[in-house]
């Protein structure tokens, strides 16, 4: 469903790439009752990168987030989801410059921008559904879910097991 597109000029041990994973994908799931299990991200240092702002060559590190928008989910919700990847950016990329004979790279997110543009979509044998509509959705094709959880699916399982702790389905 969501697809975060972390570009990263500052390098990023694999450490804290999976915590700004974890953190976006809890982020965006509790806020918008989707299962993690849709979440997407991707991470691409883009440090050789031709990128410019105002005209000038620029090097800084940002998120774009495609996602479903509409009536269920305000500026006002984006917004709060935008502050809160920015406060575990913060906590978890910072970390001590130790070499002294390189410049420090500019570690700040200097942006995160949502793109309301998913008007449809098909992921992991499912159609998506509308924005607002996840509980739904996930009701009516539980069975289909379980059934793949029951073929040993682990990603199935672990999905059925976080929405029923969440109580997004029975």
């Amino acid at each position: 469903m969501p697809r975060y597109e972390i570009e990263h000029y500052c390098p990023l041990t694999e450490s804290q790439k999976d915590e700004l994973a974890e953190a976006v994908t809890r982020i965006h799931a509790t806020a918008f009752s989707t299962p993690k299990f849709f979440v997407n991200l991707r991470f691409t240092n883009i440090k050789d990168h031709a990128i410019y702002v105002a005209g000038k060559r620029r090097q800084n590190n940002r998120i774009f987030a495609y996602v479903r928008h509409g009536p269920s989910r305000s500026k006002a919700d984006f917004e709060s989801v935008a502050e809160q990847i920015i406060a575990e950016w913060d906590r978890i990329v910072p970390l001590p410059h130790v070499s002294r004979s390189t410049p420090k790279p500019d570690r700040t997110l200097r942006s995160l921008t949502f793109f309301g543009c998913i008007s449809a979509g098909y992921e992991a044998g499912f159609m998506t559904p509308n924005a607002g509509e996840d509980k739904q959705w996930l009701k009516e094709n539980l069975a289909a879910f379980q059934w793949r959880a029951d073929e040993g699916d682990g990603e199935f399982k672990e999905m059925i097991k976080e929405c029923k702790a969440r109580g997004l389905i029975e």
